[in-house]
Order: structure tokens, then C-alpha cells, then sequence
């Protein structure tokens, strides 16, 4: 068993990308730009460690893949043990430092418009989430306009290109930042965050409902 971190709050984002974004940099250059997927996540991951965040990258072409990762890093309310990420697993679930900060910045992709099962895990491990897209969407064919997550959302960056992904990493460290120097006046997303834990635990009792999301 490793030995746990120091007392203050790790800071972790989840990174994902959704079906075909593995072709970035090749696919569609003039819509989505030269810069490879690699690329992205090595400038990201550099950029989380000068921000004092952790980023876990992760893309998949397959919707279930994706939910799985979630649920990988979801720690159970009850859960109170700390073991490091490479442990081996608990069933299908990795155990988790309880005390990590945990958002998710995710580009779904083709999945934006399709997946009620992504967005369903989001809501059941309770992680608030930027919704990153790499073109501007809404200039674009009809049926890009629509999103099953953006209304879940605590933002939506779209037609940056790469550098959304950045913008994101930004605010989420920016944000915990504000709150690590006013502890005491976290506004309503402290009191959101108390809330989003208390319904995350009835919906995981009940199996139903959604959880209520954080807003900024």
C-alpha cells in the first residue's frame, strides 16, 4: 500500500477524448487543425504539473470505454482507503485517494450528440465537466448543434481549436485556487458540492434520478 500524499486536497482532472479523435492532426486538418492527440495531452499534462494538477488522459472510439474510465476514478462515499492508482484492482474499480479534487474536461466527440450513457455517468459519479470542442459546432451541420451534455455543464468551450483544451485546464485550476484562499467563502459551490454528494448517494442507493451539478 503506498503512502498517502500530504493532507491538502489533490487536484485531478480526467482528460477525454471520444471516438476519432485518435486521427487528429490528419483527419479533417482544415476543420481541426495539424496538432496530433499526443501532442494535446503531452501540453496539457505538462501544463497541469506547472498548475499543481494531476491530468489522467484518456481516449476511446467505444462509448463503453469511456463510461468504464469514469467509474474507474468514482470513489464510493464510503470508501475511506487510499491505494495508488497502479494498485492492483478492487473488483472493477481502482481505489482512490478520497481526498483528490476531481473534474473532467471531455471532448465527446461524436458522442456529444448521441450518448445518453456518457452523460449518465457523469451525472452518477457527480464530476462537474467542461465540454471542450476543438471546431466551433454551431457553425456547422445541424445535427452538431445539438449536445447531450451541455446542459450539464459547468462550461462549453468550442472553436479554439487545441487551445480549448487549455482555456479549460486554466479555469479548473484558477477556480480551486480561489477556493484554497478563501476557504471560508466558496459561495454557493460549496454549499452545491455538499448537495451533489448527498443526491450522488441517493441515486446510487435508489439506482434513478440525476445528480444535481454544480454550477460556476
Amino acid at each position: 500500500m503506498s503512502t498517502p500524499p500530504s493532507l491538502s486536497l489533490r487536484r485531478k482532472i480526467l482528460l477525454i477524448n471520444g471516438p476519432n479523435l485518435n486521427l487528429l492532426g490528419t483527419r479533417e486538418p482544415t476543420i481541426y487543425g495539424s496538432t496530433t492527440l499526443p501532442d494535446v495531452v503531452a501540453s496539457t499534462v505538462s501544463l497541469g504539473r506547472t498548475l499543481n494538477v494531476e491530468v489522467h488522459p484518456f481516449q476511446s472510439n467505444h462509448e463503453g470505454q469511456i463510461v468504464d474510465f469514469l467509474h474507474s476514478h468514482f470513489v464510493d462515499p464510503g470508501m475511506s482507503t487510499y491505494e495508488s492508482e497502479a494498485a492492483p484492482k478492487d473488483g472493477d474499480h481502482t481505489r482512490v485517494d478520497t481526498r483528490a479534487r476531481t473534474a473532467v474536461i471531455i471532448n465527446p466527440a461524436a458522442f456529444t450528440h448521441t450518448s445518453v450513457a456518457i452523460r449518465d455517468a457523469l451525472l452518477a459519479t457527480g464530476f462537474p465537466f467542461v465540454e471542450v470542442h476543438i471546431s466551433n459546432v454551431h457553425a456547422r451541420e445541424e445535427f452538431r448543434r445539438h449536445s447531450f451534455f451541455s446542459d450539464k455543464a459547468v462550461g462549453v468551450v468550442a472553436g479554439l481549436g487545441v487551445r480549448g483544451y487549455r482555456a479549460a485546464l486554466e479555469f479548473w485550476a484558477a477556480k480551486w485556487d480561489q477556493e484554497d484562499e478563501d476557504p471560508g467563502e466558496e459561495d454557493e459551490d460549496g454549499d452545491e458540492d455538499a448537495k451533489r454528494r448527498n443526491e450522488q448517494e441517493e441515486n446510487l442507493k435508489v439506482g434513478s434520478g440525476e445528480v444535481l451539478k454544480e454550477r460556476c
